[in-house]
């Protein structure tokens, strides 16, 4: 059995490793695109000696966009940490049993009675309640999981039917009130409910990023009682947990960090599914070592495959949920064999 100080002196190195990966690709990501910008070009712009032209694809459009990529992978990877902990089930995760859907489920419906049919161009006041939207549909849909799958106690198996039947009649709605767009806008928010960060602005940085970090580091000080959770509820118990109130309560979090990421991303699946895993993987079960390797991969998930959207079929681009979801879908299948 390994010790303690083994197991962090493990995880420095991978948290290392994924940091200096991590840093590449977003260099990467910073420097492709339509317009390409070579390393000293990129980092002239940054001191400020760039064209105009760089400057504005810089710093206006590629540097916000990659921002949201790593809040929103950070976040998503969280969540899966917190949901498959609490139902001891892998294949547990926001994009896949409803949350995600629900909390993008509330902002069409919101957005469409406050702004009408036009969802390119958004007011500020729009922009910044819609995480506060989404965080109630994502808790909505969360408690209309847990309501239908609870029976005497929560199964693991059952959570995850339910919210696959959750997550399909909300997608069913959400097709339904895009027929009141125009072609322009149902395109628009067809993109952004498979999974899209095309169009992010500094303002979308400004509103997500306070409740995105706030929310991770809860749920990462919550970490042992995620560690109590993968030994069984009656392990559980016996160690004085309240299991149901504290599985309520890191549920919300698990919620409310998907449905936030979700009102700037729209719905990315299978995110919150690999980073844990492959966290996993890499450290150990400890969810305090577990948390923190997983936001890394999370974003370097998002941030690679948002970049792959962009430049593989340039100058037409990808939706980023189908490049994850191209990655993420074996592996799903994959556990759903091995289960």
């Amino acid at each position: 059995m390994r010790t303690v100080p083994s197991r962090s002196r493990r995880f420095r190195f991978i948290a290392a490793v994924l940091l200096l990966l991590l840093g590449a690709a977003i260099l990467l990501s910073l420097s492709l695109g339509t317009l390409a910008i070579s390393p000293g070009e990129l980092l002239r712009t940054i001191l400020g000696e760039g064209s105009r032209q760089q400057r504005l694809v810089l710093l206006t459009i590629r540097l916000p966009r990659i921002l949201i990529g790593l809040l929103v992978g950070g976040a998503l990877s969280v969540s899966g940490v917190i949901l498959q902990s609490v139902t001891r089930n892998d294949l547990a995760e926001p994009g896949i049993i409803g949350i995600s859907s629900g909390a993008a489920l509330f902002v069409v419906v919101y957005i469409y009675l406050t702004n009408g049919n036009n969802y390119y161009v958004l007011p500020a006041f729009t922009l910044f309640t819609m995480p506060l939207v989404a965080l109630t549909g994502g808790l909505v849909g969360a408690g209309l999981i847990y309501a239908l799958a609870w029976r005497r106690g929560m199964k693991p198996r059952r959570l995850l039917l339910m919210g696959i039947a959750v997550n399909a009649g909300f997608h069913a709605l959400i097709i339904m009130l895009q027929i009141g767009f125009d072609n322009r806008d149902f395109n628009r928010v067809l993109s952004w409910t498979s999974g899209s960060i095309w169009g992010v602005s500094w303002s979308y940085v400004i509103a997500v990023s306070p409740p995105l970090v706030a929310l991770s580091l809860a749920a990462w000080y919550q970490s042992r009682y995620l560690d109590v959770f993968t030994l069984g509820d009656e392990i559980a118990c016996g160690l004085g947990v309240n299991t149901e109130g504290r599985r309520r309560f890191l549920m919300a979090i698990a919620a409310a960090l998907a449905a936030v990421a979700t009102s700037v991303a729209g719905s990315i699946a299978f995110v919150g599914l690999l980073a844990p895993h492959i966290a996993g993987k890499l450290t150990g079960p400890q969810r305090c070592y577990c948390i923190p390797t997983a936001i890394l991969i999370g974003m370097l998930l998002v941030t690679g495959s948002d970049m792959i959207a962009r430049n593989l079929f340039s100058p037409l681009e990808l939706h980023i949920g189908i490049v994850v979801s191209l990655l993420g879908a074996p592996y799903f299948i994959y556990l759903m064999v091995r289960q």
